[in-house]
């Protein structure tokens, strides 16, 4: 993948993991860490069960450590004057720029499934309707063999959800369908971590809670075959 331009603009210090690290060092709790490219949300942290979910814009990769502790202790206690952060926040704001919203079309009724059903759907059955992400067809693709990789996608600066329309066929089942869709759902639910420095996108948490889904067996065995083998 290749660096956007706010990446290219910053000089980093640290790998992700060493953030990770001081995170967990000075707040006394595991944490996963998803680095985001997102100038409106620069922090946000979620709490699940003992681990602490934090969300932080990737330019911190070359804050100072005081910098990083004092995030830390925000992590750990909820609160916080944050002086080190707004400072550091000042410091970057010549080179982080918020980027207009983008209008992008939205199209959710497909020729034969209709997303906007599907995704409320699956929201309240296995994300408890927190998910508030905006899904639509894509724009499609010329190619006759559409790998699984390419049939959905996530966008975590936008929140959008994008499904193939490859896919939006009368020979498609409708579980199957679902499955896509609970797929990148999970994405935006658990978003991308690290794992020794490197983005872990389909870590053993992902693929555990990926096996909830009902009828994963049988959509997995339609992949394979594109049969339904009741």
């Amino acid at each position: 993948m290749s660096a956007g331009p706010s990446q290219l603009a910053f000089s980093f210090e640290h790998d992700p993991g060493f953030l990770v690290r001081t995170f967990e060092k000075a707040s006394g709790r595991p944490v996963t860490l998803v680095l985001t490219d997102n100038s409106s949300s620069m922090l946000s942290i979620r709490k699940k069960g003992t681990v602490s979910c934090v969300r932080l814009h990737r330019m911190f990769l070359c804050a100072d450590e005081g910098t990083l502790t004092e995030i830390a202790l925000f992590i750990k206690h909820g609160r916080g004057n944050m002086t080190r952060f707004r400072a550091f926040l000042k410091k970057m704001s010549g080179v982080v720029r918020r980027k207009p919203a983008r209008y992008f079309p939205v199209r959710t009724q497909g020729r034969y499934f209709e997303l906007q059903a599907i995704f409320e759907r699956l929201n309240e059955a296995y994300f408890d309707s927190k998910l508030t992400s905006v899904i639509t067809w894509g724009a499609g693709t010329q190619r006759k063999a559409v790998r699984r990789r390419t049939l959905g996608s996530y966008s975590g600066n936008t929140n959008i959800i994008r499904i193939n329309p490859a896919i939006d066929k009368k020979t498609v089942p409708a579980y199957y369908i679902e499955f896509v869709v609970y797929h990148e759902m999970m994405h935006a639910a658990m978003g991308i971590g690290e794992k020794d420095g490197r983005r872990s996108v389909h870590s053993r948490a992902f693929r555990e809670r990926e096996r909830l889904f009902k009828h994963y067996d049988k959509a997995l065995r339609w992949e394979r075959t594109g049969r339904d083998k009741r």
